[in-house]
């Protein structure tokens, strides 16, 4: 598995340009991205809104790259953008949806429309990638289900799991977290985690190795596992870590990016392309990064 930021984008580097088409491009933080990514050869990006605006932009910003990109024009119309980035998606002009000015709701309204959206049968989840001194390590889903059902969670296992193996893990460790190690019947997680690692162990979740339920000290540390005396083969050597709720994995990825200072990148997966939906506090380099997490997912 890809060790690093550092490395994941080196790599992405040396294959043929994907492109990202941004619903609403008419914001400078979405403009920033595409340049950014084009000027280190990270991704082309389809630029959807008003053209006007986004062209006053680009001269204002980076008139180096004014004439870099194609601009479908929509006007001001944050719903006619959404549905213009499907469009082109469905057409085969972009690998990857990304947002701009528009709301992510807006966004995955477009994405979730029965007859022109990008639905795949999977539901969509969030997948966050962090940087550990040691390797990269995912997260789901902090960002889109709020009290995600059995069903759902076996959905963000299999969309996780297609990340982790974007990046080079063959096989992803599988931590379905909660509080404790042990099935509580008073603890919905637990439940769940236990049933989820007997469909893996009978083979109806494939590709991975999930176990569960483990409190987080037993999924990522080998030493808080040994003297627990907990044995298997995900126990301190998780690649993915799966939350019981939003607010568990909103939480605690925040507390990975703003206390640990880890590097991140966060994509949405389920569609039949993967999607951005940069925060408005995300700084340009986990933007940048979500891009290069995007592109080494359809490769």
């Amino acid at each position: 598995m890809i060790k690093n930021f550092d490395a994941l984008l080196q790599k992405v580097k040396k294959h043929q340009n994907k492109t990202v088409a941004i619903a609403a491009a008419h914001a400078y933080s979405a403009l920033e991205a595409a340049v950014e990514a084009y000027r280190e050869n990270i991704a082309d990006s389809l630029l959807i809104g008003d053209k006007a605006y986004i062209l006053d932009l680009l001269k204002q910003n980076a008139p180096a790259f004014a004439d870099a990109f194609e601009i479908i024009d929509t006007g001001t119309d944050l719903q006619l953008a959404a549905r213009e980035a499907v469009k082109a998606v469905r057409a085969g002009k972009a690998d990857i949806l990304a947002k701009g000015k528009c709301d992510t709701a807006t966004l995955l309204k477009a994405v979730l429309d029965k007859e022109n959206g990008l639905q795949t049968g999977e539901i969509l989840s969030d997948v966050l990638v962090y940087e550990h001194p040691e390797r990269l390590i995912l997260l789901s889903d902090g960002g889109i289900n709020l009290y995600p059902t059995l069903e759902d969670k076996i959905s963000i296992v299999r969309n996780s799991v297609r990340v982790a193996r974007g990046l080079g893990c063959d096989l992803p460790k599988v931590a379905m977290l909660a509080a404790v190690e042990v099935v509580n019947k008073k603890m919905q997680s637990t439940i769940d985690a236990a049933e989820i690692t007997r469909l893996n162990r009978i083979g109806e979740i494939e590709n991975c190795i999930v176990d569960g339920p483990l409190a987080f000290d037993l999924a990522i540390s080998e030493e808080a596992a040994r003297i627990k005396g907990y044995e298997s083969e995900v126990a301190g050597k998780a690649d993915v870590l799966i939350v019981s709720n939003i607010e568990a994995g909103n939480i605690l990825g925040k507390a990975l990016t703003y206390y640990c200072k880890f590097r991140v990148a966060h994509i949405v997966m389920g569609a039949k392309v993967p999607i951005l939906i940069a925060s408005r506090a995300d700084c340009t380099e986990t933007k940048k990064l979500s891009m290069v997490l995007g592109v080494m997912s359809v490769l």
